[in-house]
This record gives structure tokens, sequence and C-alpha cells, in this order.
């Protein structure tokens, strides 16, 4: 019994003087950014990393060179000795390489998946797919727009599950392996829970599931107020009472419900939505069990991931604070960060209404290129134990973007002291003076250069 479902989604959907010595950074309005110890622990870091925030959740996550998300969930099969593992997989169009076709662009993927137990391949998948768009710009989008399905019937058991991704076009691949265990279902247990974006509950374990799996269990927050969750419930009964919660990464509750899956023929089946305004930002863990006394599983589990946006890998809503420093203005982030918590959500969704350049479009593009920016700084101009996006030249990357024209002075003996080197801002009018007073690369803006930038960015910010 086998489905294989591959399906394009477009989801609707992070100062000093020329001298060695170093003060607080200012902020636009020219006082200091105040930072805690949790602050600079998560400055050293750098931006997040999504993949590693997908692993950290129990998915498959490779970083490339085919970037791809990937989880497995279970279901009751047929008979006791069967069960049903849906299998999917996320991709961004970015990921693939895609050639013109007629009056649209064209991408192909190619998806192998191989469940061994021992040297024996149980199962053995390939699948060859197409991704068509209609513009150039469709091509380049970062967040989930392709999702892969297949649903496998296997025995219950521990195995070795296998995925390889191919681009068509550009011939490169990704690879990911993970040890899995197949549960057993007998009447008082519970299904995986599955985070969907589609469904239609099934009636009987001999069908097979109708529905469209989120392999990242991610929603937006300020975006998104639900978050849809399917479970099964097996045994004899007219009603199945379902207790759910979903705890932080701390192990708290942040949210507990008590729900009732519906009969359906031959097992018990339903949606549970979760509210995003209640959960926060970051990773957090859904528990379900069964309320009734026929219950033989304790609990059941999945992860839940609230993000800013599938490109703004950034866990937490103060820290999203810290990174917004360069990007709005004081009194915005005063706001923000005076919100309760339950009036967050509301309050981000309005800051980005507010401050996004094309509000016809699913993404929100100036914290695509600002982040952008900020990963660009971070790779360019990292100092010992200071990440690259806040020294001087990475705030003035991520602030104003790359320089029209840079000059340098003092000779080409990088070890020499004193040296300069002048970013010009043609828009502006304005030019900034970096003066690497130690000789160790570390350079800092003159005390003029910093007035002027911040007059600019003032300029730009409240507008």
């Amino acid at each position: 019994m086998r489905l294989r479902q591959a399906t394009v989604v477009a989801i609707g959907m992070a100062l000093v003087a020329a001298g060695c010595a170093r003060r607080p950074r200012a902020g636009p309005d020219g006082a200091p950014v105040a930072s805690d110890e949790r602050t600079r622990r998560e400055d050293v870091g750098g931006l997040g990393d999504a993949t590693r925030i997908y692993q950290t959740m129990g998915l498959l996550a490779s970083a490339g060179p085919v970037a791809f998300v990937g989880s497995v969930a279970y279901l009751a099969g047929p008979s006791p000795d069967t069960t049903l593992a849906l299998v999917t997989l996320s991709l961004a169009n970015r990921s693939l390489t895609f050639a013109r076709d007629g009056d649209r662009f064209r991408a192909g993927y190619e998806v192998q998946l191989d469940l061994r137990q021992g040297n024996a391949v149980v199962r053995h998948v390939e699948a060859r797919e197409a991704v068509r768009v209609p513009s150039f710009k469709e091509t380049s989008r970062g967040d989930e727009s392709i999702i892969f399905q297949q649903q496998l019937s296997v025995p219950p058991g521990q195995y070795v599950l296998a995925f390889a991704v191919r681009d068509a076009v550009g011939g490169k691949s990704a690879t990911q392996e993970a040890l899995v265990t197949v549960p057993r279902f007998a009447p008082g247990t519970l299904s995986s829970p599955i985070t969907v974006l589609e469904v239609t509950p099934r009636a009987s374990t001999d069908s097979l599931p109708r529905l469209v799996a989120s392999p990242r269990s991610t929603v937006a927050f300020g975006r998104d107020s639900l978050v849809p969750v399917y479970l099964e419930g097996y045994g004899a009964g007219d009603t199945l009472p379902i207790g759910v919660a979903v705890r932080s990464d701390q192990g708290g509750a942040l949210w507990t419900d008590t729900v009732s899956l519906e009969r359906r023929a031959g097992l018990f089946s339903g949606v549970i939505n979760v509210p995003v305004s209640q959960l926060g930002v970051g990773v957090t863990t859904l528990v379900a069990w069964r309320g009734d006394s026929a219950g033989v599983r304790d609990t059941a589990r999945s992860p839940v991931f609230v993000s800013f946006g599938d490109e703004l890998p950034v866990a937490s809503f103060d820290e999203m604070l810290n990174y917004l420093r360069y990007f709005t203005t004081p009194q915005r982030l005063a706001t923000l960060r005076a919100a309760p918590p339950a009036q967050r959500a509301a309050a981000w969704a309005a800051f980005t209404r507010e401050t996004d350049p094309v509000p016809a479009t699913p993404q929100h593009e100036g914290l695509r290129d600002y982040f952008a920016r900020v990963r660009m700084a971070n790779d360019r101009f990292r100092e010992e134990g200071v990440p690259g996006w806040v020294t001087d030249r990475g705030m003035v990357l991520v602030s104003l973007g790359e320089p029209d024209q840079l000059y340098e002075q003092g000779g080409a003996d990088v070890n020499q002291r004193g040296r300069a080197q002048i970013w010009e801002y043609r828009q502006h009018r304005l030019q900034l003076v970096f003066v690497d007073q130690t000789g160790f690369g570390r350079w800092r803006l003159t005390t003029s250069s910093d007035s002027d930038l911040r007059a600019v960015l003032r300029r730009i910010q409240e507008r």
C-alpha cells in the first residue's frame, strides 16, 4: 500500500574614535545599546542557523548543496503487524536549478529513499518530480515552497532511513540518514501528532490519510494564528478525550487543553488547533495523551517551531529585537519590547505591516534583505570574540548595504598601523572613514563619521 505525493505549495509565508579603545555600541539615536549576558552569548553565536534548529527538533535537515528538511510520522496500518510511515520532505525553490521552459521556468529533483534493516533494504523508493513556476522571481523563493510525501506500509521495528535528494538540472545533491523506530499500534494508543497544511481525517486504517504535512512543523509568529495538528486514536468507544499541552524547551507548559477526537467508523481522528499567540517564539514540544481508561501509551509528541519566517531562524523574541537595532527606530523597538507576551504576536504583525516595502508579496523583502546583510557581515568582518555584524564595518554594511566606492589609504602593508578605508554612499552624500589604528585589522569609525552615520540612519528609519 503506497502513495507518493509531490506538491508545490505556496506558503503565505529574524561608537569608536580612531584608536584601539572600544566604547559600547550606540544605536541610531546615539544611546548605548543595552546588552545582558544572554544577548552577548547570542551575538557571539551569530545569526541563528535554521538547519541546526531543525536538527535539534529531531528532523532530518541538510544545509546543502540541496537544502531540505525531512520528517517521519506514524499512523496505524490495516493490521497490527503493519504501520503506515509518512515520510515528508520540504525544499525551497532556490535549492534547485531552474531553466526557461517556454514562458515559464522549470526545475526537477530526484528523491531516493531507502529503509534498511541490517544489510537488507526493506523499502526502496525512487521518484522524479518537476517544478514549474510562472516567473524568474519565483525561482529564488527561500520559503517552504515544495513538499514531497511518501507513504509506506512497513512492519514495526527499528530501521535506518536514508534520504538522497538530487537537483536534476544542476546535478548537486545531499543525503541524510537517521535511525528510526516504527511503532506498533494497538487499541489504546495514539498516532504521531502531525502538523498539517491540509487534511481530511480518515475513518479507517484500511485507507490512506488525505493530508499535506508540514515537514518543518513551523508556523510564522504574527502571521499564523493556529497550528493545526492531526491526531488519531485507536480502540473502542464512542468518544476519545485527549489531553494536550505545548511545552517550552525548558519544560514549562505554555498552553494546555482537553479536546475530544470524533469516532469515524474504525478509529478516532481529528485536528487539534493550537493558538500561536500562546506559544511565543522558539522550539516547543506538543504532547498529547489519552484521557480514557483504555490508554496504554503515555504520550505522543511532536516538535513545533514558531519562527519569524522561513529565512529568519531567530529563536526568541528578545533575540530578534537585538538583531533589529539597525533596522528600525528605537521607538518602534521599545513598543515591541513593551508588549506583554500575550500581545507580542499582534505587535509583531503590526510592525511587519508598517515596515514591509512590498505588502502585496508573502515575504517581507525588507527583513529578508536586512538579514542577508547580517549574514554577509558575519562572513566578512568577524573579529575575535565579536560577530561581524556588530563590528563598525559590519554595522555600516547591515545598515546601508554595499558602498558605491571603497578607497584604502596608508600603503600596501596590511599590518601597518593607521591605515584608512573610506566608504562612499552617493545616495546619502556620505563618506565614512574607518581607521585600523592597531594594524590587526580592527577597523573603527572616526568620531565624525560615526556622527554622520547616525544622522543618516535616523532619516532612513523614520521614513
